[in-house]
């Protein structure tokens, strides 16, 4: 049976229509588990974890999936007095009294790491930055982060190795003891244990050899308390650059000669936005050469070529506090670009997983929410004040796929080399993720460009086969993110983009930013295992298909 879905799984403005796409999937046909990837997230300002509006999200990200849900956080070990800022944070972790004894305290991590727990998420514990009294070029310590200058001073402080190795080791054994104790070593075990940040870059003022200690050290104290935590680095930034590419290089061949326990691997993967003609042009190919080069390294060691790896900041660019406001080749952040830009993405890094050999257990989206600021002020967010942006909704439908991936293939796929090589400049990439679970299948379709211009909406022929019990009935549900459909900006805009939304208007603006059906469930008829729809995917849209079986 098919039918044609006139919900907004389709554009509400007139224009014209690509030519037929179809999208064929064979349920029957398994590829192995569709591995949870896109349930991590993190950010750089730990302080704003337990205000009002980032428990809220804490809540929201945690319900995503029935899979665990992990958080990361820059700056948990950094001294001050625990006020959130932009890019920094502090917890006050270490300090040393006036003989230079230390003095631990560990108040505002366990209040960052109970905020997680308490809504049902994991913590994914980066182990950073350095505590004033151990660092061993301490001022200046913290420089003010301010959008649209240079801030070449904002890697301060913090950002330099110990000058006492032993302390900082005898600082990490202290907070696994007490991590232990609180948590319960059994339970701690399903965490991760990141050592450090980008310390191929400014984060880290120190030689690639310092780092290696650092990371010997760490391991070595988290080890003696919990031998079962998973422990694990670089956390490097993108290997398609060379530098970048020999740190991680160099930090797997340190491990495999000296035997550092290594129990994931970590490395960063951005695009490069531009403006071009007056648009926003995205860099989805320098994301997606990161991740390959980076799975290639990796691969090139047989014996962490199995180990998990999380792309522990996986994004279109690299800095979630610069606004649209002032940095414009961010302004993709507030619609649905950024969400199917992360669906497109979700595919590539499976696919490239997969072609390589590796073991991808996750990509972290680094956007959480700021205090304090303009409503949709294009931070890379997944929240403004409170109310969900349209990006927040692709990682809902993904957390509705599991069990098994199973064949897709689309009239409309653009290779993988190709999209590596030139991003997605020509032809639009209309694509799609498909996963079979014992009573659903789920089928995640996207119609992705680089240029944040307008286009056809594409007919899409959705042919599902091989669902099992030959002639029966199911449920459908679709689900859509557009223009209009579970896109909060869209309805602020036509509010007249109030700064100050009343009571009403904010619960308006809140129904809106939730992951919303185009059309209302409906049972349909299945044929010898197979049943058609009909789409109309706008530019930039991204539709799941749920039947319930």
């Amino acid at each position: 049976m098919k039918r044609l879905l006139t919900s907004l799984c389709f554009f509400a403005v007139a224009s014209a229509a690509q030519n037929p796409v179809t999208i064929h999937v064979d349920a029957a046909r398994s590829s192995g588990a569709f591995a949870p990837i896109t349930n991590y997230f993190g950010y750089d300002e730990p302080n704003f974890t337990y205000t009002k509006n980032g428990r809220k999200l804490i809540g929201e990200l945690a319900a995503l999936s029935r899979s665990p849900v992990y958080i990361r956080t820059h700056f948990i070990l950094a001294t001050g007095n625990g006020q959130p800022s932009l890019k920094f944070g502090s917890t006050n972790a270490y300090t040393e009294d006036a003989s230079g004894k230390p003095v631990y305290d560990w108040t505002i991590i366990d209040r960052i790491l109970g905020t997680y727990l308490e809504a049902g998420a994991t913590p994914f514990v980066e182990i950073g930055f350095m505590p004033e009294a151990l660092s061993s070029k301490p001022q200046p310590y913290q420089v003010e982060w301010v959008p649209g200058a240079r801030n070449a001073g904002y890697s301060a402080g913090w950002s330099y190795p110990p000058k006492d190795f032993d302390k900082w080791g005898e600082l990490i054994r202290k907070w696994m003891q007490h991590i232990a104790e609180k948590y319960g070593a059994e339970a701690v075990s399903t965490w991760y244990f990141e050592v450090w940040n980008e310390p191929d870059i400014s984060y880290w003022h120190g030689t690639p050899e310092e780092y290696d200690r650092l990371y010997d050290v760490t391991a070595a104290a988290v080890k003696k308390i919990m031998p079962r935590a998973r422990i694990g680095g670089p956390a490097s930034t993108g290997p398609a650059g060379q530098r970048a590419g020999e740190f991680l290089r160099q930090f797997l061949a340190h491990c495999e000669r000296t035997g550092a326990p290594l129990d994931f691997i970590t490395f960063h993967a951005k695009g490069r936005p531009q403006v071009a003609d007056g648009h926003v042009r995205m860099g989805i190919s320098k994301n997606t050469q990161d991740v390959d080069r980076g799975f290639e390294i990796v691969a090139s060691f047989p014996k962490f070529r199995s180990l998990p790896i999380v792309i522990s900041e996986s994004d279109p660019e690299g800095c979630a506090a610069c606004s649209a406001r002032v940095y414009p080749q961010n302004a993709y952040r507030n619609g649905p670009l950024y969400a199917s830009y992360e669906a497109l993405m979700m595919k590539n890094i499976r696919d490239l997983a997969q072609t390589r050999g590796t073991n991808i257990a996750g990509m972290l989206t680094w956007a959480f929410e700021f205090e304090n600021q303009p409503y949709f002020d294009g931070f890379r967010t997944l929240a403004t004040n409170g109310i969900d942006k349209p990006v927040l909704n692709v990682f809902r439908m993904a957390g509705m796929m599991d069990g098994e991936r199973v064949a897709l293939e689309s009239s409309a796929h653009l290779p993988i080399e190709r999209i590596e090589a030139e991003g997605v400049r020509g032809s639009p990439d209309i694509d799609g993720l498909a996963a079979r679970a014992r009573n659903h299948l789920s089928v995640l379709v996207w119609n992705y460009h680089d240029d944040d211009t307008a286009g056809p909406a594409a007919n899409v022929n959705l042919e599902l086969a091989g669902i099992p019990g030959n002639d029966r009935r199911v449920l459908v549900h679709e689900y859509a993110i557009d223009e209009t459909n579970s896109n909060a900006w869209t309805a602020w805009k036509k509010m007249g983009s109030p700064q100050q939304p009343t009571p009403e208007q904010y619960a308006q603006l809140e129904a809106a930013g939730q992951l919303q059906e185009s059309v209302s469930p409906q049972w349909m008829n299945v044929r010898r295992g197979a049943l058609s729809l009909t789409l109309r995917l706008q530019r930039q849209g991204v539709c799941l298909v749920r039947v319930e079986l």
